[in-house]
């Protein structure tokens, strides 16, 4: 055993530095020099730095031999050191025989491949190219041979499909080879490394991939040949082909990012025509398509057009935007840091037209920088980055627009888009009116159209582009697109970052929002401010706390003796989800769902009601403000028989939110089990009972039971369908509602002194007629309004009240959606009796009870059937309580920890070990 080895080391490169690294790491060992290559400019190979951070004596040649003979002032150097052991983990030099037999012990070299096969500089990439079914690398003797010395020892591993000459060397051939490196120095050291005569059966000699002509990929052979040529030059250097351009001259390229393709045609590719290959190439939204001579396709992600590299996909494209200018204070702080980065790596001063390869850099470098930029500035990136933005400049343009995506970052692109101006409430509002697809304001299919109408005058007030199937089906694809590619790339608080992002945004636009709002829907100013656009802030915030909260849990199960196992479960998204809301919160509604749909990871595109789609498509704006990525979120303003329907029926919909009544949600449960059994939340009509016991506290009562009904003018999910009154409190609450009712302010609702605006369109405020005539038909007794508000523009309909009011009656059992109280009568003595007739309604969203007897009220609470009950209070709903029904008011919940559930799924993973 020699207990104090001296070793010289001779190369280059991180391999060789972290191969001396570790031989430091055994104090017996004396490290008496390092040869490695001269600086390029003033970068000093990584293994030079090494060796002189550790006071290791380091001598760098341009070349150790002239004419082939070993340069005496080179070999006079060596010779100085009295190295005893020569380790090569890494050299592109060719070193004289005189070195590597001028150490006692000789020399051992690092050679990644299983020798005798593909003997030579290219080892890695033949490989793949050869189409081996495994790789290795083994430490061998040196001799005057090209690698064909005796063998040290070997290690191999099974090529996976997904290997490319990059992956390899990362996950096998480096960190193995590292410590095979240590190993066999010890083995050395010890006396016992083997010297094992290579055998030449199966010998290879493979030509330098380094040359431009051996990376020529030939086109003339099986997509399997095609496919493992591009992955055995991938990262470095890419295979080469040539694309024949539509005047027909020719342009070199180099393909990157190759698999074979077995997912059937493709759909909307366009023909590229490459040189060497019979049939045409097709660029389509996955990549290249390339033909192979047995009739099998190889699909290529990446082309590489002379710097830059680009997404296959969008060969025919033009740039998809334009660089960044409006760059913020502390974006250019980070310009600055990012130029330090380059500046370490490249060893010369950065500018802006800096090309990290032209400059120098090689794969490791790539490596370097990656993890470099992704701790300073904590961004999603990989390697492909680097190659799609060489040049300074570019690259930190890229680097901006992921921040800017990812974590909400300062001021993302305003879109164009066409609109109209509105004046209203002292504001000048600018509204956008087109659909918004994939991060772009678009008109819809054959310039379709929806008349808006404002509801307080009865006024046109803009045309909306109504979207067809088509359109839907863009957004869908938009939608899959993005949550398979750009979303996947943004992290749990990232994207939590973005919607605070948005929040923040809405909350500055705020006054603008209520104003859209209560001008398009009828909702009075302050209500709006307060409610519809507040308690939607509310719900961004909300679930964005919730995006790094999302997990699953470890899972105690019967092992299988004599082996162990581990079960856990993952909460996922589902995928692209469709949204379809209401008219009565347009935005709240979309708010509700959206951002539980969103702070569980899933892509969306959302129909608002045809009625009033403004403040959806304000919103679709500041979400290209916030920065999220395209696709991610699309508004389709349409009608419900062809959008909506839409909506239910693609089959790349995975899961569907809807408000909405009971009938239309039944019948998009059908269309989601038929279309592709897609999960599916339905919040749907209400009948919500409200029980006022005598020992009530009334002023309370008749405040929270006015409201009850009352509340954004009747259009209200949970209103109370039915009063129950104990008849002692009867006669007195009717007078105290009705004396409130007279002192109620109706009209224009953009007025602040307003209580009650108009209904939100013409349709619904007849229906209102027709359901106070029928209850008057059938005996009711009306006691107030019943009626359109008289000698007043707009859909505004009177607060109506009917007592005397009998369980069959049709007002006693359907919904009004509307300002219209319906009050019964019971007896106090009977609890039972109103209960049943409480929960005799196929509706189940909410109920509510007043008494001071807490006895009496858990005891409703524990009896009533309804997904929501208020105990002396009414309509206080909170962004983090659980909103959803029973019965035929529906299933899933909205708001709340449990509103995350309807946008997710479970995945169980079991192993054994």
């Amino acid at each position: 055993m020699n207990s104090n080895l001296r070793i010289a080391i001779i190369g280059q490169s991180n391999f060789a530095a972290d191969v001396l690294e570790l031989i430091l790491e055994r104090s017996r060992f004396q490290v008496v020099g390092v040869f490695t290559i001269p600086d390029k400019g003033s970068r000093e190979d990584v293994l030079a730095t090494t060796a002189a951070n550790h006071n290791i004596p380091v001598f760098k040649f341009a070349s150790w031999r002239r004419k082939g003979i070993a340069l005496p002032e080179v070999l006079e150097q060596y010779k100085s050191v009295k190295a005893e052991l020569n380790v090569l983990p890494f050299c592109s030099q060719f070193i004289p025989m005189e070195v590597i037999d001028g150490a006692s012990l000789g020399s051992i070299c690092y050679h990644p491949s299983i020798l005798p096969r593909h003997r030579g500089a290219s080892a890695i990439s033949w490989t793949l190219i050869e189409g081996d079914e495994v790789a290795g690398f083994s430490i061998f003797w040196a001799d005057d041979g090209l690698d064909t010395g005796p063998l040290l020892l070997q290690r191999q591993t099974n090529l996976e499909p997904t290997d490319t000459l990059d992956t390899i060397y990362k996950r096998f051939l480096y960190p193995e080879g590292v410590k095979a490196m240590g190993l066999a120095v010890d083995m050395v050291a010890n006396g016992t490394a083997p010297k094992i005569v290579q055998t030449e059966v199966g010998a290879t000699y493979d030509p330098a991939m380094f040359k431009a002509e051996n990376q020529r990929l030939c086109l003339d052979q099986s997509a399997k040949r095609i496919w493992n040529f591009v992955r055995g030059l991938d990262s470095v250097p890419g295979a080469i082909a040539t694309v024949v351009l539509d005047d027909g001259t020719e342009e070199q390229v180099r393909f990157f990012g190759a698999h074979l393709y077995s997912a059937g045609p493709v759909k909307n590719g366009k023909p590229l025509k490459l040189v060497g290959l019979a049939k045409p190439a097709w660029v389509h939204e996955g990549g290249l398509l390339i033909e192979g001579t047995d009739g099998a396709f190889v699909n290529v992600r990446r082309i590489k057009r002379g710097t830059k590299m680009i997404n296959a996909s969008d060969w025919f494209k033009q740039a998809e935007h334009q660089p960044i200018t409006d760059f913020s204070e502390d974006e250019l702080a980070k310009k600055a840091q990012l130029s330090s980065i380059w500046q370490a790596i490249l060893k010369a001063p950065i500018e802006g037209a800096t090309d990290f390869f032209a400059a120098g850099a090689g794969s490791m470098d790539v490596v370097r920088l990656v993890e470099e930029v992704k701790d300073a500035f904590d961004v999603p990136l990989e390697n492909e980055h680097v190659f799609m933005a060489p040049v300074f400049d570019e690259f930190f343009d890229l680097l901006i627009r992921t921040l800017r995506e990812g974590s909400g970052g300062a001021g993302g692109k305003q879109v164009e888009y066409q609109g109209f101006q509105l004046k209203a409430n002292k504001r000048d509002i600018r509204v956008p009116t087109q659909l918004f697809i994939n991060g772009e304001f678009v008109d819809a299919e054959e310039q379709r159209v929806l008349d808006i109408i404002n509801p307080s005058d009865e006024q046109l007030l803009c045309k909306v582009a109504c979207a067809s199937p088509n359109d839907v089906d863009k957004a869908v694809q938009a939608a899959h697109k993005a949550f398979f590619g750009s979303w996947k790339q943004v992290s749990a608080r990232q994207r939590g970052q973005l919607m605070l992002k948005l929040a923040d945004l809405m909350e500055q636009h705020k006054e603008d929002l209520a104003t859209i709002e209560s001008v398009d829907s009828g909702a009075v100013y302050t209500l709006a401010l307060k409610t519809h656009i507040g308690m939607s802030i509310d719900a961004w915030r909300y679930f964005a706390g919730w995006c790094d909260k999302i997990q699953g849990n470890t899972i105690p199960v019967n092992p299988a003796r004599p082996n162990n196992v581990l079960t856990f479960t993952r909460k996922e998204p589902i995928g692209v989800c469709g949204l379809v809301t209401p008219w009565n919160y347009p935005l709240m509604m979309l708010s509700w769902k959206m951002a539980a749909c969103i702070a569980a990871g899933n892509t969306c595109l959302i129909k608002p009601a045809q009625t009033c789609p403004l403040t959806a498509l304000k919103f679709a704006e500041l979400t290209v403000l916030a920065g999220f990525p395209a696709g991610v979120i699309n508004v389709l303003p349409g009608k419900g028989s062809d959008a909506g329907q839409a909506v239910a029926d693609h089959h790349l919909v995975r899961k569907l939110g809807f408000t909405g009544s009971t009938p239309i949600g039944k019948h998009i449960m059908k269309s989601c089990a038929d279309s592709n059994l897609k999960k599916c939340s339905l919040e749907l009509g209400g009948k919500s009972p409200l029980v006022i016991f005598a020992d009530c506290d009334l002023d309370k009562a008749v405040k929270h039971g006015m409201s009850s009904v009352f509340f954004n003018k009747g259009e209200n999910c949970i209103a109370a369908g039915r009063l129950f009154v104990e008849d002692r409190i009867h006669d007195e609450f009717v007078r105290r509602v009705l004396k409130d009712l007279r002192s109620m302010t109706i009209g224009d609702p953009l007025n602040r002194s307003t209580a009650h605006g108009p209904q939100n369109h013409k349709a619904h405020m007849d229906k209102l007629v027709e359901y106070c005539q029928q209850g008057v038909a059938e005996g009711a007794k009306l006691v107030y309004g019943g009626c359109r508000v008289p000698n007043m523009k707009g859909y505004f309909f009177t607060p109506t009240v009917f007592t005397d009011v009998e369980d069959d009656m049709y007002i006693a059992k359907e919904e009004s959606f509307g300002p219209i109280m319906i009050i019964s009568k019971f007896n106090g003595s009977d609890v039972d009796s109103v209960m049943a007739r409480a929960n005799r309604s196929e509706y189940g969203l909410a109920s509510g009870v007043f008494t001071k007897d807490i006895s009496k009220a858990l005891s409703f609470a524990d009896r009533i059937e309804a997904g929501t009950v208020f105990v002396n209070v009414y309509n206080k709903t909170d962004v983090a309580a659980p909103f959803g029904g029973f019965k035929q008011s529906g299933f899933g919940k909205d708001l709340g920890q449990e509103a995350l559930n309807e946008y997710l799924k479970t995945k169980c993973v079991t192993i054994e070990y």
